[in-house]
């Protein structure tokens, strides 16, 4: 009991430090544009399902519309769910205690550790896959059948958060056709209504792609099946990403642990199996898809969950010793990095700095923008690149439009900008295309930079509205 009260207490600890970081850390693009979403709520969206987009409508009106609020619901999520996978590793190992190994070794790995702070579509789909996780250990155990709905209320949870979590649904079909117990709930009806749940819920993402010309799914789709021809290149690129996104010690306990997991299985064990199932099957289909084209180094971190408990429970004492080592690399590599991306204590160049290119000097190029804007006259500031206008629509004084424009945002519900009016357009100097605005005249550039390091340079253009055959939208603001 007391062992389990120090668990709780670190893991309280942990959440109020990570909040306390994600009021600090500075926004990341693709967090700004998430922003937009939940301004925007829909039941689907060009890139992901809209899972992401409620989690931080709830948090922004909880705490505001800042960093906090947008992340807020990421250090709770990932806390709910280090609970809910500690207990389902204590229920599929009953009586070894590698529980709270487990949920620390989830923590410790990177992917995790930096979702816990930021706050992308990976966030809800891996603590809703720890809680269908954690329902399944209990059907493993012979629990009631209407565990079955708590499964596939989370596992449609899941799969409304991102289209990876298929590999959840594949997973427990074949968990349920490997074991002749298991084969029983098909002739009853909870695991039926479980399926049928889940359904329902990713259901209105579905009615959305429909509406919408399968937009979604044809592009995440297109992402999967865009093969090169066979190559090792994106193999070595995927095992890098997860070594690194792991950290190299959890990477391999985590792969010794499901080698482990699959003799386990093969004696009947219906604990081992169910993490077999729900590791092995999606890492062949990654490790296959990697042979021909590129698999985002995210993608896998579905199977983070099952990795911890296969190193925790599967392995014997030699392997037992590389835990404290595993849990101190992590915090190694990841606290420097925060404290850089925070506080920016070294002169690192772009290219040295990951924290610079992304996070630096936002705040500091609304104001440069703003100053622009006046001294042209213009009315609005517009960008052609979706997350740098979430970016401006985030950190922008108050009463400023911003105009994005492309094609995605013929996808929202937001409106177009009044015409005849004169705005202000913004262009990365990486790009070497002209603008999509027809009409634009360069006046100037700006540069986005932290404590006078330059993290990215942009020309500026002088347009008007409207964009002849272009989709614009007047973004939303903070309230």
């Amino acid at each position: 009991m007391n062992r389990l009260s120090n668990w709780g207490w670190a893991l309280l600890a942990l959440t109020a430090l990570r909040l306390l970081v994600a009021a600090l850390l500075p926004l990341a693009p693709d967090e700004a544009y998430y922003w937009v979403w939940s301004r925007a709520l829909a039941t689907g969206y060009l890139d992901h399902p809209p899972m992401v987009a409620l989690w931080i409508r709830a948090g922004t009106l909880i705490a505001g519309e800042n960093a906090l609020g947008i992340r807020l619901l990421a250090p709770i999520g990932v806390a709910l769910a280090s609970w809910a996978l500690a207990d389902a590793a204590e229920r599929i190992f009953p009586g070894r205690r590698v529980g709270v190994w487990s949920a620390a070794l989830f923590n410790a790995t990177l992917m995790i550790a930096a979702g816990s702070i930021l706050i992308t579509p990976d966030t809800p789909q891996i603590v809703f896959w720890c809680f269908t996780l954690w329902a399944l250990a209990r059907i493993s155990l012979g629990g009631p059948g209407w565990w079955w709905l708590i499964a596939g209320a989370f596992a449609g949870c899941a799969l409304a958060s991102k289209y990876t979590a298929v590999f959840l649904g594949l997973g427990i079909l074949l968990w349920v056709l490997s074991d002749a117990g298991l084969r029983r709930h098909l002739l009853r009806g909870w695991i039926w209504a479980g399926g049928a749940l889940a359904v329902a819920i990713f259901t209105p993402v579905i009615l959305w792609n429909a509406e919408h010309g399968w937009a979604s799914f044809a592009k995440q789709g297109g992402r999967a099946g865009d093969g090169h021809g066979f190559t090792f290149r994106y193999l070595g690129e995927l095992i890098g990403a997860q070594f690194a996104l792991a950290t190299p010690i959890i990477f391999v306990l985590g792969v010794l642990g499901v080698a482990a997991a699959v003799k386990l299985a093969l004696k009947r064990d219906r604990g081992a199996a169910l993490l077999v199932a729900m590791t092995v099957p999606a890492t062949l289909i990654f490790l296959w898809q990697a042979t021909g084209s590129r698999v985002q180094g995210n993608w896998p971190a579905i199977l983070y969950p099952t990795l911890c408990i296969a190193a925790a429970g599967c392995l014997g004492a030699r392997a037992a010793r590389w835990r404290v080592p595993a849990l101190a690399m992590s915090g190694l590599v990841l606290v420097p990095v925060l404290i850089q991306a925070i506080a920016a204590p070294l002169p690192l160049k772009r290219g040295s700095d990951p924290t610079l290119a992304r996070l630096g000097g936002w705040p500091e190029l609304a104001a440069a923008m703003e100053e622009a804007r006046v001294k042209n006259g213009a009315s609005f500031i517009a960008s052609e690149e979706y997350s740098l206008a979430a970016e401006l629509a985030l950190h922008l004084p108050k009463g400023v439009p911003v105009v994005a424009i492309g094609d995605r945002w013929d996808l929202f519900r937001l409106s177009p900008p009044e015409p005849g009016q004169r705005g202000l357009l913004l262009q990365s100097e990486r790009r070497s295309a002209a603008p999509y605005w027809p009409g634009a005249e360069p006046v100037g550039r700006v540069i986005r930079a932290r404590k006078g390091i330059e993290a990215e340079a942009y020309r500026l253009f002088i347009v008007q509205t409207p964009a002849p055959g272009q989709d614009v939208a007047v973004l939303p603001r903070p309230r």
